[in-house]
């Protein structure tokens, strides 16, 4: 389509674009637009319907939406502008360069002006930043009737108009209501009769991602965020909380590689940008990984007399690694999750034990009958890295659930605690095991 889209606007053949473009989803179209040459992109935007002009340009990326509002005139900001959620607005601005912000501050109604200041005005990853303060209220001793007729009158510029919240006039929730409930109950019925009193919420500052849990925990389609007097402030749709899941697990995925996490797509970053979050966590890793050689260096007497056990630590250290990581991944996404809390750090060591038994066991079966029969090594030497083996499996297993979990008890990302980290401080155990068992069954 952006092939033929180009082709079209060389021949300007502006009305077989428009007819090509009418009927597109806004997110299909917002793809469409960021992939044509920067130049071509107003031009396509402003020959969409105005309505699915203004939806399109909420999916667009913050480099895109800057593109458009510096060639926008000021008639066409105001329009886009005017259709636009108060949270996509708050989003866009945290993305763009000051003048830009000046620019879009101008363009909105003092109303707006001072939603967005307040949004902004909470901690960045708080249930309060991604809230949205449109939506439907009503009051209890408004019948079905008046209820539908408010919803008529004001929901046009609401998020969403199915779930509705009910306050008192000090704005303090008192219930909710959708309008599946009301569409169900006769028309003369007071809203409080069928309203819902047993509400969940979250506060302004309630962390993002506990908030976008609660959301998938009780399956709804809003939550309501109150402040601490427990007066409705706004509420959080659950395409919000799905851009905070996505956020956070990418965010987890980078700090689990050792990399600093950022907000921007790769190819966006530049080479310059990438070196440096990657650098500092790379000098960190090596250099504790120089405790490594430093032990092998303490038993360099005792390689020497049984070179053979030289060719096994590889094998030790990776498996070791290996172990830890798996036991952390399962441990930190259970931790993300709210599946595991610390008080259960009982319970999961117990727990990894059991499984690093199983899991050493047959590691350690298969590894006998290599050592014997491929590798044709003595008995004594299959003995002394097997029961390494075993050992480092089950210190692997404890130490990789049990560092997430103290870290997130003393207030760090238990992701920072994953497999660089788990896999340095594994490498240097098992090679004290490995040499120590060595010392005492080859009395070297």
């Amino acid at each position: 389509m952006v092939e033929k889209i180009v082709g079209l606007l060389n021949e300007s053949n502006y009305a077989a674009v428009a007819l090509l473009v009418k009927d597109l989803n806004p997110a299909d179209a917002a793809v469409m637009l960021e992939e044509l040459p920067a130049h071509d992109m107003p031009v396509v935007f402003r020959i969409l319907p105005k309505e699915l002009a203004a939806d399109t340009f909420a999916y667009m990326s913050s480099d895109a939406q800057e593109i458009l509002i510096k060639g926008f005139s000021d008639k066409e900001l105001d329009e886009v502008m005017g259709q636009l959620f108060v949270d996509d607005t708050v989003d866009m601005i945290e993305e763009m360069p000051a003048n830009v912000v000046k620019r879009i501050l101008r363009h909105v109604d003092a109303d707006t002006r001072k939603m967005i200041n307040q949004i902004l005005n909470y901690p960045k990853d708080s249930a309060g930043s991604i809230m949205t303060m449109e939506y439907v209220d009503l009051k209890g001793d408004m019948t079905v009737s008046e209820c539908f007729e408010r919803i008529r009158k004001t929901g046009v510029d609401k998020e969403t108009v199915y779930t509705c919240y009910v306050t008192d006039s000090r704005r303090k929730l008192e219930g909710i209501v959708t309008v599946k409930d009301m569409l169900f109950a006769s028309m003369s019925e007071s809203v409080k009769n069928i309203m819902e009193t047993n509400i969940k919420f979250v506060y302004t500052y309630t962390d993002q991602e506990e908030a976008a849990r609660s959301l998938s925990k009780y399956d709804f389609l809003a939550i309501p965020v109150v402040d601490h007097e427990e007066r409705l402030v706004g509420i959080v749709t659950v395409d919000d909380a799905i851009d905070v899941i996505e956020e956070e697990a990418t965010e987890d995925i980078q700090k689990m590689a050792a990399i600093t996490p950022t907000d921007k797509p790769y190819l966006k970053m530049s080479v310059f940008e990438t070196w440096r979050k990657r650098a500092p966590w790379l000098l960190i890793l090596m250099i504790s990984a120089t405790f490594t050689s430093v032990i092998i260096t303490s038993f360099e007497a005792a390689l020497a007399s049984a070179v053979v056990l030289t060719s096994f630590i590889p094998m030790l250290m990776d498996t070791g690694g290996n172990s830890g990581s798996q036991s952390s991944a399962t441990i930190i996404r259970g931790l993300s999750l709210g599946d595991v809390q610390f008080r259960d750090i009982g319970r999961v060591v117990r727990k990894e034990i059991a499984v690093s038994a199983l899991c050493a066991g047959t590691l350690v079966i298969a590894n006998f009958l290599k050592l014997l029969f491929l590798d044709r090594v003595g008995i004594l030497i299959a003995l002394v890295v097997c029961l390494t083996l075993f050992a480092v499996v089950l210190v692997a297993n404890v130490v990789g659930s049990t560092l997430p979990m103290l870290a997130k008890k003393i207030g760090f990302d238990p992701a920072v605690m994953a497999s660089p980290f788990i896999t340095t401080i594994v490498d240097a155990v098992a090679l004290i095991i490995y040499f120590n068992i060595a010392k005492v069954l080859l009395g070297i």
